[in-house]
């Protein structure tokens, strides 16, 4: 495994400072931001995919700070029922996954979109349960007139241009959100389509992390991972549930925060994380992701960096001698 970084948290530095940084403190890879919700602080597809020198001047970065980029990411909503909104994201990620193909990078990262409950709609409709009966038409046009859809075409585009993981976070709000539905869309468009496991946005929906990753595991299906924390507040939990849209920013009141990683759980936690992900097979990228509000960027990401070198297997397993 790898220690890594989504290097978002770092957008207010140039790209070369922010690539110091992290080198100066061992990360060993980088998920950068280059489109959608990530912005392009870091890598603007249109310069690097139309200048042949400034990509020669990004990848020489990398190679200074002995840096690998796990992933790219354009996180969207690529099927939002405003077809200009739907067009900007899907633009967007048609880049990444150009750009991927032209650095080499094997996994680009994204959600699954949302789109309305019907071709009328024009905002995204996330149902989140089977009745009344109206829910369940909701989906079976979400899923087979739209979702399905676009993902074979996208990934069919993927695939022509060398592309073979699309790494889907399970993010509520979207209607890949846990394990079933991401499965689903697998199975209906191909294996290409696998997950970016997030383990906070599993937490805070009452998923066991470990259980998903087995799950997942024997799917071949995990192709990237972020290390982000979740901390559930049980005393609003259980006066609110999870389903919360209190604002982030009202951590007192809101059923759970995100938090940085050795914050929302202890080590032994996440060490039991990291041995499930050997156990299903992954060895790639564990990408810090800061999306902590009790802590500074700065603070946030050197905690976690802390954690997870006590917490992360580096090496191969070796042969067990003692059998």
């Amino acid at each position: 495994m790898k220690l890594g970084v989504l290097s978002v948290v770092l957008g207010g530095m140039p790209f070369e400072k922010a690539c110091e940084f992290l080198s100066k403190n061992g990360v060993q890879m980088i998920e950068i931001g280059c489109g959608g919700f990530p912005g392009k602080a870091h890598c603007d597809p249109d310069v690097l995919l139309g200048d042949e020198k400034e990509l020669e001047k990004f990848k020489a970065v990398l190679e200074k700070n002995h840096l690998e980029i796990s992933a790219l990411s354009s996180h969207g909503n690529m099927v939002h029922p405003d077809k200009e909104i739907a067009k900007k994201f899907d633009d967007d990620l048609t880049k990444a996954i150009l750009l991927a193909e032209k650095l080499g990078v094997p996994v680009v990262n994204t959600f699954s979109g949302c789109p309305g409950g019907s071709p009328e709609d024009r905002m995204p409709n996330w149902v989140t349960c089977p009745w009344p009966e109206d829910f369940l038409k909701i989906l079976d046009y979400q899923w087979n007139e739209v979702l399905i859809p676009y993902w074979k075409e996208k990934v069919a585009f993927a695939k022509a241009h060398g592309i073979h993981k699309i790494a889907l976070e399970l993010h509520p709000g979207f209607c890949v959100y846990n394990t079933k539905s991401l499965l689903r869309l697998r199975e209906a468009v191909g294996p290409e389509i696998g997950a970016n496991l997030d383990p906070s946005h599993l937490i805070w929906q009452g998923m066991d992390p470990c259980a998903c990753i087995r799950e997942l595991g024997k799917h071949n299906a995990i192709f990237h991972f972020h290390a982000k924390d979740t901390k559930v507040n049980r005393a609003n939990t259980a006066v609110n549930g999870v389903l919360d849209t209190t604002h982030y920013g009202d951590e007192l009141n809101r059923s759970w925060i995100f938090r940085t990683v050795g914050y929302g759980h202890g080590e032994d936690y996440w060490k039991d994380i990291v041995s499930e992900l050997r156990l299903a097979g992954y060895d790639y990228a564990i990408s810090i992701e800061h999306e902590d509000s009790l802590m500074s960027g700065n603070e946030g990401l050197l905690k976690a960096i802390g954690c997870l070198k006590n917490v992360l297997l580096f090496e191969d397993r070796g042969s067990m001698y003692w059998a």
